[in-house]
């Protein structure tokens, strides 16, 4: 029979119960503890995840929106404000218009104290930091604190360049962050000595002044390469604060200033002691602001809105030498207003304006107005107005050009063109004369009926070959000037006859350059071209030659010294404007007189007062110079007694044929060439 367990004693039981008890404990206890340090450290990855995160936010808050380094060779341009500056062919400066920038200067190229006045004053540890000097800026932050405010900075040369020409000015954590970042980039790229070249030469230094040429020349007239220590170190001190310590304005603030830097230079070895002294008891001699002459004005203008048209992205920096003669160009102006002043107002005339032109096309004055601070309006080359008889050379050279010769004679008798009857100045006719002597009297009825002859578009293509750009129209009335022209434009068409047919092309500008001194244009040598035969030329020249030398020729007025003239007077209808457009062999020359207004003068003709005003400027424009010959002018220079006597017994007999001839056939009045 099977034994039944026996059960354990109670006592036993417990025992065993406790010793379950107690081993569980321990491992509930065990698994807590990993629970916990799980937990702690998923608490510490998350909050370095987190400590992460917002750590490369922050890192991206500072250099959010940081521009990329320009290449090195666009940070001479950048953030550069539009300038210009006009100089003579001799180099002197005759006006800039917008900010002054100097002349590119290398530190090689000064003496050593200029650019150690420079780094003593603005960054003492230039060639030890990497582009940001952590030991200043250390420095600043403590200054700062034990301050409560900003009282020290701790930017570099480099940090400076960065600041002026690729960031802005704010005052942030995150402008200074990229700051210095993209210094100590530049610094990789370039050497310590290009960095502070590109500094002193983009620097501000009030005044409108950018660069240490700009300022030394302003302030001291002369180069930096001439600059003294005590100069040196006053203009180190400005870019602290460039409009606050203006020399001319504050120089006992700079000079103060000047002290630290000096104090500096000799505390870094750069000076001596000795030199301090020195420099402190040297008087700094700040010469007159430069003064420009405003009457430049209508030249300025004129070269400033050519430059756009030849330099579609002209650089901020552009200077510009101009073909100018600026001594001739004040003494033709004065003498203008002063013959203005005499007769103008007798004459109901408020206005004149002239222009000159060597042989070669150098424009050596250019005269728009009585005054360019009372109106800037180019009388030259803006104004359009009927150049009346001034025009007829366009008319006669289609004329030679088409077959007819100055000899050919025709009848001065009235007129009539579909309903136009054109009417000779003064009125009356004169008969049979020749092309030379209606050139010379300036007969209306016969430029009229040449025009027909040549055909209106003959002359206008003749115009347009010469240099007359301003659209025509083939109407009759072209034969008398009754089309808008510009005093440049019909100056200009008269230069391809002083040549012999070669066109001119009239130039004011002579070379561009940046302030590197990078030639960004050059008038090219060229030759001209050829837009009339050279014979009809010089045949041409005998004729307006005879304009200013015959007995009756209209242009009288205008002959001066020695020298052989051809030209043409002009005078649009009821006196508005009046002309006188004429030539040597060295210079061609153009006035006009009139009234901005349009108003009538008081019967002012092309022969009166231009004709005197020319006689005027082309005297001064040719002092000290020989006579020359005008080419072909010989045979329209005044004639003897005995020729005038010929010419006329000629001519009576040529009107006694063509009446008789008229009355046989009925034919026009026109008579065919008779060659005395």
């Amino acid at each position: 029979m099977a034994k039944t367990p026996r059960k354990p004693p109670a006592k036993a039981k417990k025992a065993a119960s406790g010793r379950s008890a107690a081993a569980a404990v321990p491992v509930r206890g065990g698994l807590l503890r990993a629970r916990w340090v799980r937990y702690l450290v998923l608490v510490i990855l998350c909050g370095l995840l987190i400590g992460a995160g917002w750590a490369f936010w922050k890192w991206r808050s500072l250099y959010f929106g940081m521009p990329d380094l320009p290449p090195i060779a666009d940070l001479w341009d950048a953030k550069r404000e539009a300038a210009i500056e006009f100089i003579d062919r001799d180099g002197n400066t005759l006006a800039v218009r917008g900010p002054r920038y100097g002349r590119a200067t290398h530190v090689s190229q000064l003496p050593p104290h200029v650019p150690q006045a420079f780094i003593a004053a603005e960054d003492k540890r230039f060639y030890e930091h990497d582009g940001a000097d952590d030991a200043a800026i250390a420095r600043a932050a403590w200054s700062n604190m034990r301050a409560g405010e900003t009282v020290s900075g701790a930017s570099t040369i480099t940090q400076q360049l960065i600041k002026n020409l690729v960031l802005d000015s704010r005052q942030t954590i995150s402008r200074k962050a990229q700051e210095m970042k993209l210094a100590r980039e530049l610094e990789t790229k370039l050497s310590k000595d290009e960095i502070l070249s590109l500094y002193l030469n983009r620097v501000y230094f009030g005044a409108g002044l950018y660069g240490i040429d700009a300022a030394s020349r302003y302030y001291f007239g002369k180069p930096p390469e001439e600059l003294n220590i005590a100069e040196a170190a006053v203009l180190a001190a400005l870019p602290k604060a460039p409009s606050k310590l203006n020399l001319r304005d504050n120089l006992d603030g700079a000079k103060a200033r000047q002290l630290y830097v000096l104090e500096q230079m000799a505390d870094l070895g750069f000076i001596t002691a000795d030199q301090v002294t020195d420099a402190i008891e040297t008087d700094l001699t700040i010469i007159d602001a430069p003064e420009y002459d405003a009457q430049l004005g209508y030249v300025l203008d004129t070269v400033a809105d050519r430059v756009e048209l030849m330099l579609p992205r002209p650089p901020g920096d552009m200077v510009v030498t101009i073909s100018i003669d600026v001594a001739l160009q004040d003494k033709i102006r004065a003498k203008l207003n002063e013959r203005m002043d005499a007769d103008g107002k007798a004459a109901k005339a408020s206005q004149a304006s002239a222009l000159v032109i060597d042989r070669d096309g150098r424009v050596v004055a250019l005269v728009g107005g009585r005054d360019f601070t009372e109106s800037e309006f180019n009388r030259v080359t803006q104004a359009k107005r009927q150049p009346g008889s001034s025009f007829k050379p366009f008319v006669y050279a289609a004329a030679l050009e088409s077959g007819f010769s100055s000899f050919d004679v025709f009848d001065d008798a009235p007129l009539s063109i579909g309903k136009w009857k054109p009417e000779n100045y003064g009125g009356g006719f004169l008969g049979p004369m020749t092309l030379s002597e209606a050139m010379a009297r300036s007969t209306n009825t016969i430029a009229a009926e040449l025009t027909q002859e040549a055909s209106e578009e003959s002359v206008i293509n003749i115009a347009r070959r010469f240099g007359i750009t301003t659209p025509l129209q083939p109407f009759p009335s072209i034969a008398l000037g009754s089309q808008e022209v510009s005093l440049w434009e019909i100056t200009r068409a008269f230069g391809t006859l002083q040549s012999g047919g070669l066109r001119m092309d009239p130039w004011l500008i002579e070379k561009i350059e940046n302030s590197r001194g990078d030639v960004l244009y050059t008038r090219p040598d060229y030759n001209r071209d050829r837009v009339f035969d050279h014979e009809l030329a010089k045949e041409m020249n005998a004729m307006m030659a005879r304009v200013v030398n015959a007995k009756f020729g209209t242009g009288r007025r205008a002959r001066f010294g020695n020298w052989m003239i051809a030209g043409k007077t002009g005078t649009s209808q009821d006196w508005r404007d009046a002309w006188f457009i004429g030539y040597t062999a060295a210079y061609v020359g153009g006035v006009w007189v009139g009234n901005d207004d349009d108003s009538p003068m008081e019967k002012v003709s092309g022969g009166g007062l231009p004709a005197d005003l020319w006689s005027d400027i082309m005297e001064i424009a040719h002092a000290g110079m020989p006579p020359e010959p005008l080419l072909g002018a010989e045979p329209g220079l005044e004639m003897s007694e005995e020729a005038e006597e010929r010419i006329t017994f000629y001519r009576g007999m040529a009107q006694a044929f063509g009446a008789a001839a008229g009355s046989r056939s009925g034919s026009g009045s026109r008579v065919r060439v008779i060659r005395p």
